[in-house]
């Protein structure tokens, strides 16, 4: 069952770039900043932290361009 583009809380995410080689490098506030190494290059990814609450799509969206990692791996 494909998850789409909604219902992605902050964990979800965690989880999804813990688990293509991203790693914790550090929070500033409610966000949190992980490094990892996609196709040669170093990318950088904020991840807002509110709780259990569930990121806006369009905040998903730029995660997932920040992530260099394709839609369709994270939308499947």
């Amino acid at each position: 069952m494909s998850r789409g583009i909604n219902n992605w809380t902050a964990e979800d995410v965690m989880r999804f770039l813990k688990a293509r080689g991203f790693v914790f490098n550090h929070a500033k506030g409610s966000h949190y900043f992980y490094v990892g190494r996609v196709n040669g290059k170093i990318h950088q990814v904020c991840i807002p932290f509110h709780g259990a609450k569930s990121l806006n799509p369009r905040t998903l969206k730029g995660i997932i361009l920040q992530s260099g990692i394709s839609k369709n791996e994270w939308l499947v």
